[in-house]
This record gives C-alpha cells, sequence and structure tokens, in this order.
C-alpha cells in the first residue's frame, strides 16, 4: 500500500497551479527522512507569470492608500492568528521544528512584526517641503520601488517570509516570494491566506529550486531582490541584479562572536548561550555559535557548557522537552558532520559531535574547545548545534578574535563593566550587539549586517525604508 503525497501549488495571479510543465521536487520531512509531498519545479514560463501579475497589480496596489494598505495588513496578521496552528503545524513538517516552540516563539512574533509593518504603511513621509531655491518649493515623495522578488531560507521559513512580504506590501509594492525547495509547504500556506485578503496578484508564491530563484532575479521585470541566505548565494543575486542595476537586499551568513569576560555570572551566562547556540538546531545566522571566554574562567565555563549541552534534548515534534529537532536536509548533516570530522588535533569534542539516532536528520549538542583562530571551524559558519570556545588573554586579544571573520551580523558581550560593554558595543563590527544577552529580537529594531554578512535591514522603520525610493519634486512659485 503505498500514500499518494501531497500536491503543493504555485499561487500565481490569485490561483493555486501546478509548474507549466508539471516538473516536481519531492519534498522531505527531516525527522522521517521520508518524502511526504511534491512541490511545483517552477521554470522561466512560471517565473514570466508571476512576473507579469504582480506587475499587472502594481499600478493600483500603489495607488491604495496608507490607510488601507494598513487595514488588509492588520487582516491578514489577524488570519495568521486563526490560523496559527494550521501555519505551526505545516512549519513543523517543514522543519522537524517542536510544535511548542513555533507556537511560542514564532507565531506570536510573525503576527506581531505584521502589525507593525501594519503601522509603517501609514509613516511614509518625507521631509516637510519648503523653499531652498528663491522662488521655487521643494517636497520629496517616498514611493515603493515596485516588483519585489524575494527568495527565503529554510530554517526559518515562515518568519522570513514574514519579514519579506510585510514591509514590501506596507509599502506599496507587489511581490513574487520562493521559499526554499526544502521548506516550500508554509509559504503556499501563507499564500492561501494573504490571497483570500489582498487584490489578486499583489502577493504570488512560486516553489522552486535555485535555478528558479536565478530566473526571478535575472528576470527583468523586478525592481529590487531580496534574499535571506548563504554568502555564495547573496553574491550570485547580487552579480545578476547588478546586470541591470536592480536593488538588491542582502541577509546573509553569521557567526557570531559571544565575549564572556571574568566579571560574567558563569551559570547564568551558560544558560542563556547554550539555549542562544542550540534553539532550531543552530540554524540561524545570529546563533551563539563563537564563544570567547577569559582565560582566568575559561575551564570552569567549560566545563558548565560541556554540561548544558549533555542535558539539551533534540527530538521529534511533539515532544515538549525538547529544545530542537533535527537538521533541515541530508546535506546539512552531512556539512555539520564533516566540520566535526575535519577537526585539527588540537580541538577537543567536550560534549556531542556525533548524530542522533538512524531516522532524519538529528545531531547532538556539541561543544568544542582548544581552537585557534584560524581552525576552519572557527572562520566558517557550521549552521548547526555546535558551540566553539576559544580562550583569550585581555579585552584588545578579545576584540581582535571577535571581529577576525569575514562574517557581521550579530555579537554579544557578557561583563558587569559597563564602561567595558560600551568600548566592545562600538568597536565590534557587526549589525547588532547584545550585552548580557543574546538573540532577543523586536520588530521596532533593525536586524542586518556587515562586510559578508550582507546589506539592507529586516524589521523596523530602516527595514521599510529599504522598500521605499525617494523622489524630490520641486516647483516654481510664479505659476
Amino acid at each position: 500500500m503505498t500514500t499518494e503525497l501531497r500536491r503543493l501549488r504555485n499561487y500565481i495571479n490569485g490561483e493555486f497551479r501546478d509548474a507549466a510543465d508539471g516538473r516536481t521536487i519531492d519534498v522531505i520531512n527531516p525527522v522521517t527522512g521520508e518524502v511526504y509531498a511534491a512541490s511545483p519545479l517552477s521554470g522561466q514560463a512560471d517565473v514570466d507569470a508571476a512576473m507579469d501579475a504582480a506587475e499587472a497589480a502594481f499600478p493600483a496596489w500603489r495607488d491604495t492608500t496608507p490607510a488601507e494598505r494598513q487595514r488588509l495588513l492588520l487582516k491578514i496578521a489577524d488570519a495568521f492568528e486563526e490560523r496559527a496552528e494550521d501555519l505551526i503545524a505545516a512549519e513543523s513538517e517543514n522543519t522537524g521544528k517542536p510544535l511548542a516552540l513555533v507556537r511560542s516563539e514564532e507565531v506570536p512574533p510573525m503576527v506581531d512584526q505584521i502589525r507593525f509593518f501594519a503601522g509603517a504603511a501609514r509613516m511614509l513621509e518625507g521631509r516637510s517641503a519648503g523653499e531652498y531655491m528663491e522662488g521655487f518649493t521643494s517636497m520629496v515623495r517616498r514611493e515603493p520601488v515596485g516588483v519585489c522578488a524575494q527568495v527565503a531560507p529554510w530554517n526559518y521559513p515562515m518568519m522570513m517570509a514574514v519579514w519579506k512580504f510585510a514591509p514590501a506590501l506596507a509599502a506599496g509594492n507587489t511581490v513574487v516570494l520562493k521559499p526554499s525547495d526544502t521548506t516550500p509547504a508554509s509559504t503556499v500556506l501563507i499564500a492561501e491566506i494573504i490571497g483570500s485578503i489582498v487584490p489578486k496578484g499583489v502577493f504570488n508564491v512560486i516553489c522552486g529550486d535555485r535555478d528558479t530563484g536565478r530566473a526571478m532575479v535575472e528576470h527583468p521585470t523586478p525592481a529590487m531582490a531580496s534574499i535571506t541566505g548563504s554568502v555564495r548565494a547573496g553574491m550570485q543575486v547580487a552579480t545578476s541584479a547588478a546586470k541591470d542595476l536592480k536593488r538588491v537586499h542582502l541577509e546573509l551568513g553569521g557567526k557570531a562572536p559571544v565575549v564572556v569576560f571574568e566579571d560574567t555570572d558563569i551559570a547564568k551566562a551558560v544558560e542563556d548561550i547554550a539555549v542562544a547556540g542550540y534553539f532550531n538546531a543552530g540554524q540561524d545566522c545570529t546563533a551563539a555559535t563563537r564563544v570567547l571566554v577569559h582565560e582566568s574562567i575559561h575551564d570552569a565555563f567549560v566545563e558548565a557548557l560541556a554540561k548544558a549541552a549533555a542535558e539539551t534534548k533534540t527530538g521529534v515534534p511533539d515532544d515538549e522537552d525538547v529544545l530542537y529537532g533535527p537538521l533541515n536536509n541530508a546535506n546539512q548533516l552531512a556539512q555539520v558532520s564533516g566540520f566535526i570530522d575535519r577537526l585539527p588535533a588540537h580541538a577537543k569534542v567536550e560534549a556531542g559531535g556525533h548524530r542522533v539516532g538512524d531516522k532524519g536528520y538529528f545531531y547532538a549538542a556539541t561543544v568544542v574547545s582548544g581552537l585557534k583562530q584560524d581552525d576552519e571551524i572557527i572562520q566558517n559558519e557550521v549552521f548547526g548545534p555546535v558551540i566553539t570556545v576559544q580562550s583569550f588573554t585581555d579585552e584588545a586579544q578579545a576584540l581582535e578574535w571577535a571581529n577576525g571573520v569575514e562574517y557581521a551580523l550579530a555579537s554579544s558581550v557578557w561583563t558587569k563593566d559597563h564602561a567595558r560593554a560600551m568600548r566592545m558595543s562600538k568597536a565590534l563590527d557587526f549589525g547588532c550587539v547584545w550585552i548580557n544577552t543574546h538573540i532577543p529580537l523586536v520588530a521596532e529594531m533593525p536586524h542586518g549586517g556587515f562586510k559578508q554578512s550582507g546589506y539592507g535591514k529586516d524589521l523596523s522603520a530602516y527595514g521599510f525604508d529599504d522598500y521605499t525610493r525617494i523622489k524630490h519634486v520641486m516647483t516654481s512659485l510664479d505659476g
């Protein structure tokens, strides 16, 4: 007896449809490693159709009042709350995440973020009009950029979709959104919800692989391309977008330093850092994965962190006692395992360092000590439940090592010394610096990095502004 696979479909111009040529991709549940759905493998014809729909819908959507866009976004937020259990189930099947954590840690922030951008829709303002040249009045118009091609990642499929569509729609843009090929289910459900609220063509979803995403970015219609993904993918998007000077918004990888000074409460720091490092199986570009500890407390810290790792559980979604689920896919399991397999002789695995079970893609919470600054696992993003620990001698060395990677998304400083915290927050070359905490986000504050972590901001008024363009209008007072 065979079980018929669920069939996911694209959402284009207000209707669900298969890929034009009928091609599909198998979608695998990372908890079991088994196929549970078939998703469209969209090609050029599907990209063309979605872009045509978004382009046709743009003038009317652009010309809606901010109040109307706010009203519709608030309806979307309400609908997300009403369909929360459906969204949670789809996201858990997508990713293997614990149901309880999606319910408590993802859906409420998503709803809040949509409501934030609903409010931002009514804040599209420029400088006040004035006479900057005798006989002429100048004013600034802030306008939507147009059609936005958006590519979301597999680590937070629902939340990253919200971070993309909410500011874009609030500003008056239309959207073509592609989820990752491994996690399309929750995005297709989002299309069903949003499609029942906004005019057809305003919000479109096409599923597919990296070639589908490439076709979206290279398409002549979008005015802006936005991606959350790997550094490699970001570089490819920036290169493709440069051919016709599209705007680009990139949120890429991270290698967050966690700088722990000698005056830190070890027990409290370890408890918080373990959660921030292992949450979502470490598949978070802001995860607390690279700990730098003052030499005077290094051994005690490592011992406590290894104990915390050993007590951290991974498991199936309906087990309320687990912190995280599986890695997202077989390739990611191989990548994480490869980092551990290739550790240099001077490194020591203090906890974990192995796969859990023989079904699905589970990996144990891991701590690695004894590392040097130029080691592969220090310089490159693991994107798994692995925390590395280095021992530093003084503030200058801590800062040098913290900044000594190509990523620059997030960081944290742990100390009771206010002046030192302020010095470090100024000198750390990262888009976010947390002090005595790591990983909280709020809709009102920007999220985004420097260097190879990309450019552009998500969340906040800064993220909203990224989806607008500025026009100067000048009029003669002589009539």
